[in-house]
């Protein structure tokens, strides 16, 4: 049933590209659970909307980028008879509720049509919380613009001075869904906010409860922990199947250390992907067959030919050009049939692994060279020896293992029980490509006003500090205090900086005797608007 909803889903959105947005708006809803016969169908110009619906003239048009509407149509009204006719749940009540400062006793949702192609996080949370000034209950929005959608869903609570009016909260975005072929993570999203799945998991006996129950499957801060979760699984697991060479440190971290680098260096280019900058093809293993000899020794194909000439000949060498021409290039032979570029390592190696040489340049050709660190390969030689720590090399007696398995393994349980000091349960990997592509990934980092379900930059910090701790056999907290590698979280951060703010306001104002009303700023919190 799970995976039949999700291909509903799937088709739903497909709709979008070629069904009125009205129609395919509400087709979505119905596919996710929310069904309703308080539905509206009125002109659905902007200007009849604005002049219905605007006549305090709360909505500001230029805030609301009113000149960028096609058209905004209003879809339905979901109120505790729909919830009760549709799931049966009788106990479902809302009606005259407050609970911890918030009273909802319906959704209301909207579908607008945009001109542009794209639209930045902060100009469609700018719409999105114009639009719900002009009604007393939550409006949530779907937005096509180009060949994508955007889901804005707003946060409100009552006014604690004025229980007549709401604050309007964080604005979160399920943003760019692509309508033709949508990102798996935006199905697994949708799928996680669909009634039943919302019921299954979530106690919800009103609408406060169900909004909360939303706000806690878009929480990218829970997202951020399910990912790391999945990652130090995939980590534990994986530290017990590679082999490096005996320079990458002791034995007992020699594994932990290695793997931590090359996550750190996978997901930073999983973000560069997401950009566009590196091609999905690297990615795609039905794309890799056809190019790519599998047949390696120690099973470890695509991190040898794909990833570490990704990371140590294509990002850390400088492109092709007109001038040098063979800046990129597999490493040479000499007359001998001995190989040239020995010990230098900005040239690809595995030619052998490719069924067209040719083909692979091409593949990594249009990616950029990043000019950093991050992507240096760290074999090198020392007073006359050769260091090995990546192992970058075709050398056949290289010891080099990372299994193709952890890359593209189907999911398993193994047992992690040692690991994790707990006792009879079982840990569910995968392959982490596999795992990267349930997640999308965005360069914006969020804001406390405006958040994009979405892995961002941050994250990076996050893993990279976590499993630093971890690779210290004897205590992770002091791994990580002789590196000096602390991670202060946004949230904290946020506050720092509020209540800086704050302090910083209230002296001002107490210094002005003529606001000597504003004197008291303790009630004043991030950015909230009436």
């Amino acid at each position: 049933m799970t995976n039949q909803t999700k291909q509903h889903i799937q088709q739903a959105l497909q709709q979008f590209q070629h069904s009125p947005l009205r129609e395919s708006s509400l087709h979505l809803l119905d596919t996710l659970g929310y069904q309703s016969d308080r539905q509206m169908e009125t002109d659905n110009t902007p200007a009849a909307f604005l002049a219905q619906f605007n006549q305090d003239a709360n909505l500001r048009p230029d805030k609301a980028l009113v000149d960028h509407w096609l058209t905004i149509d209003l879809l339905c009204q979901i109120t505790d008879a729909e919830i009760r006719q549709t799931n049966q749940l009788q106990i479902f009540d809302s009606a005259g509720k407050t609970i911890e400062g918030s009273r909802i006793e319906s959704y209301v949702f909207m579908a607008i049509a945009l001109t542009g192609a794209q639209y930045t996080r902060t100009q469609l949370a700018q719409i999105t919380r114009e639009v719900n000034k002009l009604f007393p209950m939550p409006v949530n929005l779907f937005f096509r613009h180009g060949n994508t959608l955007t889901i804005a869903i707003i946060n409100r609570r009552l006014n604690k001075q004025d229980g007549s009016k709401d604050v309007l909260e964080k604005v979160t975005l399920i943003k760019d869904i692509r309508l033709a072929n949508p990102h798996r993570a935006h199905i697994e999203i949708l799928f996680d906010l669909s009634l039943d799945e919302l019921f299954r998991i979530h106690s919800c006996g009103n609408f406060v409860e169900l909004h909360k129950a939303w706000q806690k499957t878009l929480d990218s801060s829970e997202l951020n922990k399910k990912f790391f979760k999945e990652i130090a699984n995939w980590y534990f697991w994986a530290v017990n199947e590679v082999a490096f060479p005996a320079d990458a440190g002791p034995e007992e971290t020699r594994n932990a250390t290695s793997m931590i680098r090359l996550i750190t260096r996978l997901i930073f280019v999983w973000f560069l992907k997401e950009k566009g900058v590196i091609p999905d093809d690297l990615f795609n293993k039905s794309r890799l067959t056809p190019l790519l000899r599998w047949e390696d020794p120690q099973d470890s194909a695509y991190y040898k030919a794909i990833l570490q000439n990704l990371f140590f000949a294509t990002l850390n060498q400088e492109m092709n050009t007109p001038a040098k021409p063979d800046n990129r290039k597999f490493r040479g032979k000499r007359g001998s049939g001995q190989s040239q570029h020995f010990m230098i390592h900005n040239v690809y190696r595995y030619e052998q692994y490719f069924r067209d040489p040719a083909a692979a340049l091409a593949l990594f050709a249009d990616i950029p060279f990043l000019n950093g660190g991050l992507f240096e390969c760290l074999d090198k030689r020392v007073d006359g020896q050769d260091v090995r720590i990546d192992g970058f090399s075709d050398r056949p007696d290289n010891p080099l293992r990372v299994p193709d398995e952890l890359f593209w393994g189907e999911e398993r349980t193994i047992d992690l029980n040692e690991t994790y000091g707990t006792s009879g349960k079982g840990y569910k990997v995968r392959g982490l490509i596999e795992t990267l592509n349930r997640y999308k990934f965005t360069i914006t980092e969020n804001t406390p006003i405006e958040e994009e379900i979405a892995l961002d930059p941050e994250l990076l910090g996050k893993v990279f500090e976590n499993l630093l701790a971890a690779y210290n056999p004897e205590t992770g907290t002091t791994a990580r205090k002789q590196t000096g590698s602390f991670y202060t979280p946004r949230e904290i951060v946020n506050y720092m900086v509020d209540e800086s703010l704050l302090a910083y306001l209230q002296t001002k104002v107490s210094e002005n005797e003529n606001l000597t009303g504003l004197k008291d700023l303790s009630g004043l919190r991030r950015r909230n608007k009436t």
